[in-house]
């Protein structure tokens, strides 16, 4: 196989990330800081109408798998009370979404570090073949998160499922990727931990994938095989030069 770029997706293959979307302190933080910002809505009230705004997103979408935009949501959220409309200034009203959706992320984070060996291969992957990252998740949360560790310069395009409002294994946002790559499958890998959304999914469109055995994702699927497994991200390296040698 003559492979010309890897598609990774991020979180459970890369990142190793644990939030808690349950947890108190989200939704008494973000009421509190909105409270300064002239609006009053009880923790509680908060959390529940996040949820209503975000099934209604999913209910209304006509996708076999859907995805939820988080700073639509918060958008949603806000302009449903006057009184946001009446204390905040008009340019303050436009990022003031994408700031809450930044902070409840934040605050419902309680790891984010890389896997061992991350940023080595990385290193040494970039100055061989084009690097893409696809993730179901938000552009809010990813590509900051991407940043913090210090690994968003590698990827290019960056796919992530909320800007489409479908998500993995749906094979269009596979096809966004390669697009993206310029590039057909017969040349590209994919690299991911969840064997439905990443396995399954990225061999719908016939790529050759590397699954990545982590601490998260699905670990059977009836729809596919992985060409090749790993169980730590140091394996990588022998993984890829194994497909190379295919064929």
């Amino acid at each position: 196989m003559n492979v010309k770029a890897i598609i990774f997706d991020l979180n459970g293959t890369l990142i190793n990330i644990h939030t808690d979307e349950g947890c108190e302190e989200i939704y008494r933080g973000i009421s509190h800081f909105l409270t300064y910002q002239g609006i009053r809505i009880h923790r509680w009230d908060l959390r529940d109408e996040y949820y209503e705004i975000m099934d209604a997103q999913r209910s209304a979408s006509t996708e076999d798998f859907p995805e939820f935009d988080a700073v639509a949501l918060w958008r949603e959220l806000l302009h449903r009370r006057p009184e946001a409309c009446q204390a905040l200034p008009e340019e303050k009203l436009r990022v003031l979404p994408l700031v809450l959706a930044e902070m409840y992320r934040g605050i419902s984070r309680f790891r984010l570090r890389l896997y061992p060996e991350v940023n080595s291969i990385l290193d040494d992957l970039a100055g061989r073949y084009r690097l893409a990252a696809l993730s179901d998740a938000q552009s809010a949360w990813a590509v900051p998160e991407m940043r913090a560790l210090g690994i968003v310069h590698y990827f290019n395009p960056i796919i992530v499922s909320g800007d489409y409002g479908f998500r993995k294994p749906d094979r269009r946002i596979f096809r966004a990727a390669l697009n993206g790559l310029g590039l057909e499958p017969s040349d590209v890998l994919f690299v991911g931990n969840d064997m439905f959304r990443d396995v399954y999914g990225a061999k719908q469109l016939d790529m050759k994938t590397i699954y990545f055995s982590s601490n998260q994702g699905r670990n059977r699927s009836e729809r596919a095989e992985p060409d090749y497994i790993i169980h730590q991200f140091a394996d990588l390296p022998k993984a890829i030069a194994f497909l190379e040698e295919r064929e």
